[in-house]
């Protein structure tokens, strides 16, 4: 790529994504691009908030292949035997982890409610009290933080271990991504603080230790392209599998659509274009891993937050891919 078309990029980045701490380009498994912003480095970890999604529904291929879970028609309740159902939740007996993941799982509330969920000691119990109400099992439902919770729940129960551990040993590590520490919140103060801070290295837990599933994990840019990297390599990494290529190609397939705004989802990953059969994992204030097979290409955007940012996808479609297909 020649010097004046990086220079065109990276002032276009700064005029209408100021936000963006780093940018990496992955083009035939060779990093091809790879620059900082806002006084950002390779090294800082930065929350990726819903992109956490994502990197749970790599944990559960995981847990998928190694038998932990059968198959995604399991019952969410026969997790938790000594869940006591509350009024309005007799749904909830339907609902199967192919509904969580697919966001097609019914909430009781119209709207999320955040105090009662993040006073809560639990918040897995939190979103399994949550779960049911009037709507219908198989709509598109997305559950931004609250309800997907369950599936840590889920995790733990099925593996033995903490979400994080879990994650350590079978993803982080072979990958070469390093996350130290469960990462708590004594109020809402420091809870604001963290979602505009750089440089936390951890994973968002509740006051039992259970990690989020919806948002929560801090991640470096080059740890996001390495995570897209994988998928783009069929869940092969250094020679070993660490995802089946069977669960890739199913998580990243439409599995559910979010029809009042045109989206469509796989299991916790947006697809993109299913003729190129692109897809990407997009988190609050433009984080993003956007995978595109066709091209053989992979990029990781990481971002400072700050509300209603633009779309990401089409500022990758329309001012990164081009540059390097």
């Amino acid at each position: 790529m020649e010097q004046k078309q990086i220079a065109s990029l990276e002032n276009k980045i700064k005029k209408e994504s100021g936000n963006i701490a780093g940018i990496i380009v992955f083009k035939d498994d060779n990093v091809v691009y790879e620059n900082y912003f806002n006084q950002c480095s390779e090294n800082d970890p930065i929350h990726i908030f819903s992109v956490t999604k994502s990197v749970v529904s790599m944990l559960f291929g995981i847990a998928l292949g190694k038998g932990c879970i059968i198959n995604l028609d399991e019952k969410v309740i026969d997790f938790f035997p000594n869940y006591q159902i509350k009024k309005g939740g007799k749904t909830i007996q339907h609902i199967t982890i192919r509904n969580l993941l697919t966001m097609t799982a019914p909430y009781k509330h119209r709207f999320n409610p955040y105090p009662k969920y993040f006073s809560s000691e639990d918040w897995v119990i939190s979103s399994l009290d949550f779960l049911g109400g009037r709507g219908k099992i198989g709509d598109f439902r997305y559950a931004p933080i609250i309800g997907i919770d369950i599936l840590s729940g889920i995790l733990i129960n099925t593996t033995g271990k903490s979400v994080l551990e879990f994650a350590q040993d079978n993803l982080f590590y072979p990958l070469g991504i390093s996350v130290e520490k469960n990462i708590y919140f004594q109020n809402k103060e420091e809870q604001l603080d963290f979602y505009k801070s750089k440089g936390a290295n951890g994973w968002v837990a509740d006051p039992n230790g259970t990690n989020t599933a919806g948002w929560g994990l801090s991640l470096t840019t080059m740890d996001m392209a390495k995570l897209g990297q994988l998928y783009l390599n069929e869940g092969y990494w250094n020679g070993r599998q660490i995802i089946s290529d069977k669960w890739i190609i199913e998580s990243t397939q439409v599995q559910s659509v979010w029809k009042a705004r045109h989206l469509k989802y796989g299991y916790l990953w947006w697809v993109i274009d299913e003729a190129e059969h692109s897809y990407a994992a997009l988190g609050d204030g433009g984080n993003a891993i956007y995978v595109n097979p066709k091209n053989k290409i992979v990029v990781s955007i990481s971002s400072l937050f700050v509300p209603r940012v633009k779309d990401r996808i089409d500022f990758i479609k329309r001012e990164i891919e081009p540059l390097f297909i």
